[in-house]
């Protein structure tokens, strides 16, 4: 982004003044920056920061809607790298206002733009936010049986910080492609070859380990 363009300056001030506890201030400073907008790229941006001080689910999804229509029209590469976040933040609407499937559409949608977010920090906070929608949004029956999360549970329980270090990664950013699964089950075959945890986590690993194989 251009830190000399007028609407990306009032949109930093906006975050100083968010990180500083000033919504009251932060929220003036979007508005601001989105009156000033004098292109669709402008405004997207722009509403992208207006939509996070709305003081209803419904316009936070109406403002969250504007900046993907106006980053559609955009359309260029300027934006190509802005759609895992505007189709998370519409996916995360949809869920406050108790529509999943349209949500759903949204993290799937979020997924595939993953590709166009540079490597960093960023964009594996992004991951995380998308591989938590879609488990939220799963199908009844998919979610019904997650041996896994039992088994990060007891780990937790025990602070077994090393077997958490392995697996809650790929657990956690899986968006279930089948290179994030072949992770999630490479985690647990490496935990079990270890054969140093409690016996009952040993057979809940391999019953984890077992289901997998047999989808």
């Amino acid at each position: 982004m251009d830190p000399h363009n007028a609407v990306v300056r009032l949109c930093a001030q906006g975050m100083s003044a968010e990180a500083e506890g000033r919504e009251a201030d932060a929220r003036d400073l979007f508005l601001r920056a989105w009156e000033a907008a004098e292109n669709d790229y402008d405004a997207c941006v722009a509403a992208h920061y207006v939509a996070r001080h709305q003081p209803t689910p419904q316009e936070t999804l109406r403002w969250n809607q504007e900046c993907l229509t106006r980053a559609d029209r955009v359309g260029d590469d300027r934006v190509r790298g802005f759609y895992a976040s505007l189709h998370a933040n519409m996916g995360r609407a949809h869920l406050d206002l108790g529509q999943p499937e349209k949500a759903r559409e949204h993290f799937e949608s979020a997924a595939e733009g993953l590709a166009d977010v540079p490597a960093g920090q960023y964009g594996e906070w992004l991951r995380l936010r998308i591989a938590r929608g879609l488990r939220v949004t799963a199908a009844a029956g998919a979610a019904q049986e997650d041996p896994i999360r039992g088994l990060l549970m007891r780990f937790c329980e025990r602070a077994d910080l090393e077997s958490l270090s392995l697996l809650l990664p790929a657990y956690l950013g899986g968006l279930g492609r089948p290179e994030d699964e072949e992770r999630i089950t490479t985690a647990l075959r490496m935990l079990h070859a270890e054969r140093r945890l409690p016996e009952p986590e040993q057979a809940a690993l391999g019953h984890a380990i077992t289901l997998r194989s047999a989808a």
